[in-house]
């Protein structure tokens, strides 16, 4: 089962390599290049900033269909197999949810304890900084302003929690109608299909935009900048090791013997640790959880909505690279932001968890809903593939959890689950 069309699966596999050399690796020569121009020569390194600038006003440009789309399919799809499967999706989700929302939190908290964002300051020249942000605001007229009058409009302004609670309740309004909502489903798997298309051919000029920005960023800040980047990776490493030691208290709260998992896991934990791509590990998962007694029906139901729902250390990878920009923008983290963190964060992530580079997209998202500058995402791709393999091994981790959780409290068999199993295959086939 899964909920992504095989035209949007061969985008993803795009590795956007030039000469061999893997966009992750590029991208960190992108950055080793921009520090030494931003070093040797200043001058030169202040001019650069519009390459960065061009860079993310392309993928902003993009956020508003893809985010749409994203989740609207993803709820879409949600709802469908909440009503084929019931008992064991809706445990899978409960997880699911509950996870997301605790690495989210773990991720401010981290940044709480550490503040790598403060005494690197991103302020662009010319950003637009909301003059409200973190200010207290009034909480009935923030809720009304969820709800959009007209969703164009909301739209056209990237009012982006209007846009995700409207594609939410669209996603779900489709799954209920059955046939009729086929041709449109149609047109937004074309739609995400499309703009994930243009997000690898803006992407494969993000070591352009990491050597440009981070050329500026040396230029006019000197080492400090490197400091508080390599700060931030050292906070996120903490944060996902915190969220490994929870996931092995449930672990063992459910009569499972944590480091006896880990090791039978082992294989799909580093290959997710060293390729930073949980697609990879995908067969050798199911294969390996199989092997260790969970029913087939329940790992071929789970760990493919897991791969695209469940992102557990994407999820904390988002909330701290939020809240690392808003402090480099020496903005205080009021109640407020950090709720429009969460809100937006457990929302966003649902919706990238199929799009290639979803952890910056989400980011991004999430930036654009506090009205924020998002510049600083081109300077954190530059060391995101060091982020990228922790936090992949992590959504790994958390996937196994979760099928360990349905195996204890879905009390459904191979045989029970096989006639609605195949029904919602044949659904998400045809």
């Amino acid at each position: 089962m899964t909920s992504t069309p095989a035209s949007v699966q061969s985008l993803q596999r795009s590795s956007g390599s030039i000469f061999g050399i893997p966009l992750p690796v590029q991208m960190l020569i992108g950055l080793v290049i921009g520090c030494i121009i931003g070093l040797l020569w200043p001058m030169i390194g202040k001019e650069l900033l519009p390459v960065g600038q061009a860079f993310v006003k392309a993928l902003r440009m993009l956020i508003i269909p893809l985010v749409f789309s994203s989740i609207t399919l993803g709820i879409y799809y949600m709802g469908r197999e909440i009503g084929a499967v019931g008992r064991i999706v809706g445990i899978a989700f409960l997880w699911f949810y509950f996870a997301t929302g605790l690495c989210v939190v773990i991720g401010l908290v981290m940044n709480g304890i550490f503040h790598p964002g403060i005494g690197a300051d991103l302020t662009i020249p010319g950003g637009k900084v909301p003059a409200n942000a973190g200010l207290s605001v009034n909480w009935v007229q923030f809720l009304l302003d969820l709800v959009p009058a007209n969703v164009v409009s909301a739209m056209a302004e990237q009012k982006i929690l209007q846009v995700l609670l409207f594609g939410m309740l669209l996603g779900g309004a489709l799954s209920t109608i059955g046939e009729v909502a086929r041709p449109i489903i149609g047109v937004l798997q074309g739609v995400q299909a499309a703009v994930m298309k243009m997000v690898r051919w803006i992407i494969a000029f993000a070591p352009l935009a990491v050597a440009g920005m981070m050329a500026w960023l040396l230029s006019t800040q000197g080492t400090g900048a490197l400091y508080a980047l390599a700060k931030l990776v050292g906070t996120l490493y903490i944060g996902l090791a915190v969220v490994a030691l929870l996931m092995g208290l449930v672990l063992f709260v459910i009569g499972e013997n944590p480091l006896a998992i880990v090791k039978k896991i082992a294989e799909p934990l580093l290959l997710a640790f060293t390729t930073r791509s949980s697609e990879v590990t995908l067969p050798i998962h199911m294969e390996i959880l199989e092997r260790i007694g969970v029913p087939n029906k329940i790992v071929a139901t789970v760990i493919p909505l897991g791969y695209s729902f469940n992102q557990d250390g994407t999820s904390l990878y988002v909330s701290l690279a939020v809240a690392f920009v808003v402090e480099a923008h020496n903005i205080h983290l009021d109640l407020p932001a950090l709720l429009t963190i969460i809100m937006a964060g457990l929302i966003t992530t649902k919706g990238m968890g199929n799009v290639g580079g979803g952890g910056l997209i989400a980011a991004t998202t999430v930036l654009v809903a506090m009205g924020l500058p998002v510049e600083a995402i081109a300077i954190i791709a530059g060391i995101d593939v060091f982020m990228d393999m922790g936090r992949t091994t992590v959504n790994v981790m958390g996937n196994t959890v979760a099928v360990l959780l349905v195996r204890k409290f879905g009390r459904v068999t191979d045989d029970a689950m096989a006639p609605t199993l195949a029904a919602a295959q044949g659904e998400h086939g045809a």
